[in-house]
This record gives structure tokens, sequence and C-alpha cells, in this order.
């Protein structure tokens, strides 16, 4: 069966400092979850971060990965890089990396591999912008970030990855799908891999959800058949509306 998740994305956020006192409270707070928890921290925090959660009920992974295994790259990150700090994940293709620096399906399809290559486990995001949703073209949009980027894996590849829906309308402007419109989505998202790994891998696939979850809505978002937790952006920087998302399960 598959796992239910809850990870939160720090995003440029929290110092050094200010990250490691985050990740301690939430290791004293996260003792029992009916859900597997990780953060996503900036990459100063990996070793760090890391190092102090060993052995604890939270895995530790990255906000993304360099297409790189290594060069004359500046400021870059490679995925060898990533997993040697103890990272267990990394987010790849969230929207704010394809809005800001331009990344497309062929880049993101290789940072895959390099991530999968150095045994991490991929949080690949999709999702649509606002004028796509209301143009009612969102499910031909995430059919072709996932075709793309991901249906290039060979069956066991894709078997370590984790799909994370994020309506991008609904990131940070305080907007929710309603848990309809999340449900409608993750059960085209499970259609998609199912009609190309088969309906066991697709049974077995975590979808999450990454648009405005909060304590206060994540229950019914995580009721639906189909929404096997979430991706958690601001409601992740304070370790009580974490674990609040979290004892939703």
């Amino acid at each position: 069966m598959r796992k239910n998740i809850v990870a939160g994305n720090w995003k440029m956020n929290k110092n050094l400092q200010e990250g490691v006192a985050l990740a301690s409270e939430l290791k004293d707070k996260v003792q029992n979850p009916n859900c597997d928890v990780i953060i996503c921290t900036p990459f100063i925090h990996l070793a760090s971060v890391a190092e102090l959660l060993k052995g604890s009920k939270v895995y530790v992974g990255a906000e993304d990965c360099s297409e790189h295994d290594s060069g004359a790259f500046t400021g870059e990150v490679s995925a060898s890089m990533v997993r040697s700090t103890g990272a267990e994940y990394c987010i790849i293709g969230h929207s704010e990396r394809r809005q800001y620096h331009k990344e497309g399906y062929e880049m993101l399809r290789t940072k895959v591999l390099k991530a999968l290559e150095n045994g991490l486990k991929p949080i690949f995001c999709v999702g649509e912008v606002k004028e796509e949703r209301e143009q009612g073209i969102q499910n031909k949009v995430v059919e072709a970030q996932i075709k793309e980027s991901l249906f290039n894996l060979t069956p066991e590849q894709f078997s370590q990855v984790v799909v994370a829906y994020e309506p991008v309308w609904a990131i940070g402007t305080g907007l929710t799908a309603t848990p309809d419109q999340a449900e409608e989505i993750h059960a085209f998202i499970r259609s998609l891999i199912a009609g190309k790994y088969g309906k066991e891998m697709a049974e077995n696939t975590s979808i999450l959800y990454g648009g405005s979850c909060k304590p206060s809505n994540a229950k019914e978002l995580f009721a639906k058949a189909d929404i096997d937790g979430g991706l958690i952006g601001g409601a992740a920087l304070k370790a009580d509306d974490f674990c609040g998302i979290i004892n939703a399960f």
C-alpha cells in the first residue's frame, strides 16, 4: 500500500541556526506519526539537520538538485552532494523553479534521473497556473508535465517517485482548491500512472496535495481517496502548524 506523507518545503526561509532550532523542535514533537514526515530544507541546512534528525521519525530532503554531476557550475549543488549530507528526498520541478528559473521538461527529466542515480527519492511537482485553470486545460497541462519528465523511467525507477500536485494559483495566495477539485486531478494523475505502469504501480504511488494546506483544511483534504498527504509551504515553518497537519492523519 502507498504511504501517507506530509512533507515540508521551507523554501528560502530560516538561517542555519533558526533551521536547526525548528528541526530540533520537530524531532521532539513528532514521535509516533501516522504518516511519513519529511522536511525539505535549503542546501546549507542539510548536513546539520540530517545529523540532528538521524534515527528520528523525520526524514530530510533538499528543495532541488542540479542536472549536472560535477564541474564548473558555480552555485549549483549536485544530487550526489545532497545525498552525502544524509538527505533521502529531493523536490524536483517545483512551480517556483519552473517559473523563476525556466526549468523545462528536459532539464527536469535529467534532474529526476540524477536524483535516482544517487539514491534520492524525487518529490516531483506538477500543476497548472491560474490562466490554465480558467481555460479548463489543467488536465492537459499536468499530463504533459508527467509524461515529458517521468514516463521515460523504468517501473523500478518510477516506484521511487512521489508526485505532488500543486495548483500554482493556490500557492501563497490564500486560495485553496476545494477537496473535490483536488481529488479530481489526483485521481486523473493516478489514472495516467495506471495507463503507463499498470494499476498496481498507480495504487502504490503517493500523490500529495501542495496548495495552501493548513491544519484547518488538512483533514478534509486527506480524507479523499487519492490524496495521500501534503507538500506544505508556509505552515511547515511553524512546528505547531506543521504538526497540526501531520495529526490530520
